[in-house]
């Protein structure tokens, strides 16, 4: 009987002890979530060293080894974890996926430097040939999409197909303030879940508060980033037209945040793209409408010979 309440007392100690770091770290917690999710599902996660610095990045692929190669660029105040929804089904589909941190997100170092698309296109281009990838398959989503169209212009030899998603990377009139990205209090945060999701969950007070606390450590990367992009020197509107490669948008109908008609103005601007539209999603379509989103992205990368032009669209929830 002694031992048995024993064993009742440690058992209510331990889910206490849980609820207090959850409550605490809801995060953390989360993130360990997230990673192990993906351990499961065999998605490897190592450093490399490229440029001089040791980036942090996830890896999938067939069993043995091989399936073709394709490199996924998260975007602003984001990291490879972001992707956790297409990684591991796109290396089931046959693909060799690499998902890098980019230098001052996720788990990468986060040196004194300017953090413009230009250095994170480098950063990119860098860690592709410290994974021994010459070339590739390459999308991005968001600032990532920037990223991506200016390495597959820049370096036309390291690209095969480009996907872009909710990209930024020419010229819309915004309808927010740059420090959007990095919220002082909980109602800053809802603001920017509200922007990103035309359907945003409530999250707990204690939840948006470590929001905070954790946007807040990284705040200088992402306003030097924001600072870049809104200086507009990397800006791509005059320079889409000399795109060569097979190239997918794809977008989110509800996007707020980068609206439609920027994807619209992309495809428009290479006349060889194909543009795909998530109905009912927003700006986080990878992850929230993840099966159609999937299903374009497979179609596009596998079609022979590669598709050109045209516009579909997709239900979110199909």
């Amino acid at each position: 009987m002694k031992l048995a309440l024993r064993v009742v007392a440690f058992l209510l100690l331990v889910v206490v002890a849980a609820g207090l770091i959850f409550y605490r770290y809801p995060l953390w917690v989360a993130d360990q979530h997230t990673r192990f999710h993906l351990w499961r599902q065999g998605v490897k996660s190592g450093y490399v060293e490229a440029g001089g610095y040791r980036l942090h990045y996830f890896e999938a692929g067939p069993a043995g080894g091989g399936g073709t190669p394709l490199v996924l660029v998260h975007g602003l105040g984001a990291r490879g974890e972001d992707w956790g929804a297409m990684i591991p089904a796109l290396a089931a589909q046959g693909f060799h996926v690499y998902a890098p941190d980019l230098l001052g997100y996720g788990r990468s170092p986060k040196p004194d430097v300017s953090y413009s698309i230009s250095l994170q296109e480098q950063t990119v281009a860098q860690f592709m040939q410290a994974v021994h990838v010459p070339r590739a398959d390459v999308g991005g989503w968001s600032m990532g999409g920037w990223i991506v169209m200016k390495l597959a212009l820049d370096h036309p030899e390291m690209v095969d197909r480009l996907i872009v998603y909710d990209s930024a990377g020419v010229y819309f009139p915004a309808t927010f303030e740059p420090d959007l990205f990095t919220p002082h209090d909980v109602a800053g945060v809802r603001k920017l879940i509200s922007m990103l999701t035309p359907n945003p969950r409530n999250v707990p007070d204690f939840a948006a508060e470590a929001m905070v606390r954790k946007l807040q450590r990284n705040a200088w990367v992402v306003n030097r980033s924001t600072a870049s992009m809104v200086a507009g020197r990397d800006l791509l509107d005059f320079r889409l037209h000399n795109i060569s490669q097979p190239m997918l948008v794809v977008w989110g109908s509800k996007d707020e945040l980068i609206p439609l008609a920027s994807g619209e103005t992309i495809h428009r601007s290479v006349p060889q793209s194909v543009l795909d539209i998530i109905e009912g999603c927003g700006h986080l379509a990878p992850a929230e409408c993840a099966k159609p989103v999937l299903e374009g992205t497979v179609e596009f990368l596998r079609s022979q010979p590669p598709m050109r032009g045209g516009e579909r669209t997709f239900p979110a929830g199909y």
